[in-house]
């Protein structure tokens, strides 16, 4: 049926009653749902439902409840209502935990696409919320699925407080037809574009045991989710004098090729689509160069210069462009609001902040090392969670 609703996790949300940030039922369900996921034999096959569980206990919430430092008294909004992309199957998880942390009851759109993970994490969701202790949680949840034609966000958005918009550009402006209530607030997450800087330097003289780490943590920022994530670099700039760059790639991208080999997943499809991908980009933009590939589980394309539309050139799948640099301030050419996050390794962290804040970029919201390219955090896209999902109650 084309309006078909159906529950997956909670149930209908009534009367709504905001908590505090951080409220200690809150914390401490979040606690037992991390220790549920970890221990769940079927979740244990999928390293992000890990993640999730990771990134749910109680030592993580700690550490961010003591940065955020909260001084002031604060409420949630109310009712959070999420629209949840369809190319990552835990991110729904991630905001409506995001919308538990800041106090708010919150209805939850999945994809319709089917997701073993998106089942995983209900069920063991659904094994938390019916425990006694948790039943006020049990009252702030509703996590459903419903086509994307039907009605349901309409009438989901009339009664919200806080509405969160995952998913691409044209994803955004077909909601927003849908109108909020005089006080709610919108939080949106369009198309992104990200990139990483690496001292070629730095890499050229690593040894065995730090090149596979380095080489571990690239492939988790890209491979792991086939680069669909908004966060996940597309284009990677070495920095430093040709010679040792020339030297550097061959040595980086050996130990990634020895990586995929061994644990990437990468059915036919896959390798068609990437090839697709590639002469499109190819036949679109002009200033691209000759892909460096022996085989499909790695392409590599040189850019001769970097274009001002750099941000359209994506790859899945383990398409890589790449770009030599011997000053970084070439990337003030590029760098428009579509930038999210800059990964990098061997460069100096407070250079890159500089150099973010003296040409004033509207890009680039987050700046951190190689291998937390995909860490969720109460901080994303420039927006604070806790702070933006929650009111403050002014006592004088």
């Amino acid at each position: 049926m084309a309006n078909e609703l159906t529950y997956l996790a909670g149930n209908v949300i009534h009367n709504v009653k905001p908590l505090p940030p951080f409220c200690d039922v809150v914390c401490r369900f979040l606690d037992v749902f991390s220790s549920e996921l970890l221990h769940d034999q079927s979740c244990k096959n999928y390293p992000d439902i890990t993640a999730v569980a990771f990134w749910a206990r109680k030592g993580n919430i700690n550490k961010w409840k003591e940065r955020t430092n909260l001084n002031e008294l604060r409420l949630g909004r109310g009712v959070a209502f999420h629209i949840t992309p369809s190319n990552i199957p835990v991110q729904f998880i991630f905001s409506y935990m995001f919308g538990l942390l800041a106090g708010n009851a919150n209805i939850v759109r999945v994809t319709s696409k089917e997701f073993s993970q998106i089942t995983l994490i209900c069920d063991v969701l659904n094994k938390v919320l019916n425990m006694d202790e948790f039943s006020v949680i049990r009252s702030m949840t509703c996590i459903v699925r419903y086509p994307r034609e039907s009605d349901y966000t309409k009438q989901f958005s009339e009664k919200c407080h806080v509405r969160l918009i995952w998913g691409g550009d044209e994803t955004i402006a077909q909601i927003r037809q849908c109108p909020l209530p005089p006080r709610a607030i919108e939080l949106v997450f369009p198309d992104r574009y990200s990139l990483a800087i690496l001292s070629a330097e730095i890499v050229a003289e690593v040894g065995t045991n730090e090149l596979c780490r380095l080489a571990q943590n690239f492939y988790n920022d890209t491979y792991l989710m086939d680069q669909n994530a908004c966060s996940s670099p597309q284009l990677i700039v070495w920095q430093g004098e040709k010679d040792a760059i020339v030297y550097a790639k061959r040595k980086f991208w050996d130990a990634i090729k020895r990586l995929v080999v061994d644990q990437y997943d990468f059915p036919a499809i896959k390798a068609t689509s990437k090839y697709l991908n590639f002469c499109v980009n190819a036949i679109k933009y002009p200033q691209t160069g000759q892909l460096v590939s022996s085989d499909n589980y790695l392409y590599r394309v040189q850019l001769e210069k970097l274009p001002v539309n750099c941000d359209e050139l994506r790859g899945q799948f383990g398409l890589f462009y790449e770009y030599d640099s011997r000053e970084l301030a070439e990337l003030s050419l590029i760098v428009n609001e579509k930038y999210q996050t800059l990964t990098y390794y061997g460069v100096d962290k407070e250079l890159l902040v500089k150099m973010v804040l003296h040409n004033q970029w509207l890009g680039i919201d987050r700046i951190v090392p190689m291998g937390r390219a995909l860490d969720m955090d109460l901080l994303w896209d420039g927006y604070d969670f806790i702070r933006e999902m929650s009111r403050i109650v002014d006592v004088r």
